[in-house]
């Protein structure tokens, strides 16, 4: 595990978090850039550029940097085909390319969801272990499996879509037309649509502001009897996609991040119950059931991480 300085992209839709990382540390970190108010895919890597030759200026002995970016990436090509929630980024680019010639330093591209789960695999929740199911809880469902130490990334370099794996065969409909894809019911859009609703049927009125999934988890905490089975419901359908893949892989632990994780036993005690119920008790009793030990930070140093490796050439 490399101890060298890297600069770290974690790319959202709402905002792009760039900094400077020296292993779990984050030790320097630039203003959020506004991802919104970019036109296309060049005017948004020229602006990351010029953030990260701010960087290099105050941190010359930098070694690399590490862009992790939600949606379709080439891990190996240094392609990004396809960024999720970005109207304007609509075809591939060659970022990695674009960027090492821009900056004149080796440049790793992933996914974001695989960028947390390299961060909670190496120094996080799942240090030491060496088989993990890492999923990031937000707009979308992200995930991220480690199998006999190495990262699973499959053909097309497109492995742990978990968002899009099924919970329903007759259920809502995907964005590739891919019935019951867990995200659509509890991707945040999706879970605060459906506490709206609720509230609805129960003659409240409640806007989408007031069913946020912190508001919900506030209201749930009191002793709110909708947000209470919001909770308990969303447990169930995490549940289903945790208990697909332990009868696929087996890992010895579930990470889970993001937005909803933070509400802790909240999401976690229902959860236990929804597995116990469906595991071979050998699975059960074997799996361990974690929240991301980096938080909301697990993304932007799992890309710092992965760009130290690369540059120390210890990336698996």
């Amino acid at each position: 595990m490399s101890d060298k300085l890297a600069i770290a992209v974690d790319f959202g839709g709402t905002s792009i978090k760039i900094g400077v990382t020296r292993g779990e540390e984050l030790v320097d970190k630039a203003a959020p850039l506004p991802t919104p108010e970019f036109d296309s895919p060049a005017s948004i890597m020229a602006a990351m550029c010029g953030t990260m030759k701010d960087l290099l200026r105050k941190h010359p002995q930098v070694v690399a940097v590490g862009l992790g970016m939600p949606g379709w990436v080439d891990f190996h090509k240094g392609v990004l085909y396809q960024l999720t929630n970005v109207p304007v980024w609509n075809h591939q680019v060659p970022v990695r390319e674009v960027m090492e010639r821009e900056l004149n330093l080796p440049v790793v591209l992933d996914n974001d969801a695989n960028c947390m789960g390299y961060a909670e695999w190496k120094l996080g929740a799942g240090r030491g272990l060496e088989s993990l199911l890492c999923l990031t809880l937000g707009t979308g469902i992200g995930g991220c499996i480690v199998v006999h130490n190495r990262m699973l990334r499959g053909r097309n370099v497109s492995a742990a879509e978990l968002g899009q794996t099924s919970v329903d065969f007759k259920g809502r409909v995907g964005p590739f037309g891919n019935r019951g894809a867990v995200e659509e019911y509890i991707g945040h859009n999706e879970f605060t649509a459906d506490a709206v609703a609720r509230y609805a049927e129960a003659g409240v009125h409640k806007t989408v502001a007031d069913c946020s999934p912190y508001q919900l988890e506030l209201a749930a905490r009191a002793g709110d009897p909708i947000a209470l089975q919001m909770y308990r419901e969303f447990a169930e359908k995490l549940g289903c996609l945790i208990m697909n893949m332990m009868y696929a892989f087996v890992p010895e632990a579930c990470i889970i991040g993001g937005g909803v994780a933070k509400a802790g036993e909240l999401l976690f005690d229902p959860l236990r119950t929804c597995l116990k119920e469906q595991l071979f008790p050998v699975h059960y009793d074997n799996l361990r059931l974690l929240p991301a030990h980096f938080g909301a930070d697990s993304g932007i140093i799992g890309a710092g991480l992965m760009a130290a490796d690369y540059a120390s050439g210890g990336l698996l």
